[in-house]
């Protein structure tokens, strides 16, 4: 399964669903809002495998522990395992959560006070699609990095030869803005890229390339 089967296969759309459900999203904006988080998550999880052996063990563990792709089968399980999401995104932004939570909500359109729940909800989807291909791929710690470097690269190239569908268009311009200026740190290239960075830049880009491609998702709306 690559990372786009993910965000627009029965996983992804399951989670939607219930997050549109439970807080009165529209279940597109959470289908795009994943198609951030997901690349997001797995750069920043491959830079910290990468830098750090101890991290790179503390993720794999994590991984063999509790997240075996089951989750995949049975998405439902995300609306239960929100709190933990949330623990996982601290782990993985540290104090950056807060940075992150606001750009997002900014370029999606989700309030401040939904933005982190969904989140939540988002995180044990990714992490169960990272553990099941770990399992699939017979990776152990120290092939993290150039696993999940896999999975994004497959990701680049599957959504620039599908360029027609606005969420390849999403994840064409979150996986290809750190090719260019990267500052090193895989969030601020993509928050700020992407994203469209500073609120002066944002207010000019009008919400910058996401705010742009969710319009169109959207209806303009």
């Amino acid at each position: 399964m690559s990372l786009i089967d993910l965000i627009t296969g029965n996983a992804g759309n399951q989670v939607a669903a219930d997050a549109e459900n439970k807080f009165g999203i529209s279940r597109n904006q959470v289908i795009a809002l994943l198609a951030v988080a997901a690349p997001l998550v797995i750069s920043y999880l491959r830079k910290k495998s990468q830098e750090n052996p101890a991290e790179a063990d503390a993720l794999n563990n994590a991984l063999d522990r509790d997240h075996d792709g089951s989750i995949l089968n049975d998405p439902s399980q995300a609306a239960a395992r929100q709190a933990e999401g949330g623990s996982i995104l601290d782990h993985i932004f540290g104090g950056q959560k807060a940075s992150v939570e606001n750009q997002l909500s900014q370029n999606t359109g989700i309030s401040m006070d939904k933005i982190g729940p969904i989140l939540g909800m988002l995180a044990p989807l990714i992490m169960g699609y990272i553990g099941k291909e770990k399992q699939a791929n017979g990776v152990t710690s120290g092939g993290l990095g150039d696993l999940l470097g896999g999975i994004l690269g497959g990701a680049q190239n599957q959504a620039q030869a599908e360029p027609s569908n606005p969420l390849n268009d999403i994840l064409g311009q979150v996986l290809g803005s750190g090719q260019q200026q990267s500052s090193g740190n895989p969030l601020n290239d993509i928050l700020g890229q992407v994203l469209g960075g500073g609120q002066q830049q944002q207010q000019q880009q009008g919400g910058g390339l996401l705010g742009g491609i969710l319009g169109n998702i959207l209806g303009g709306r």
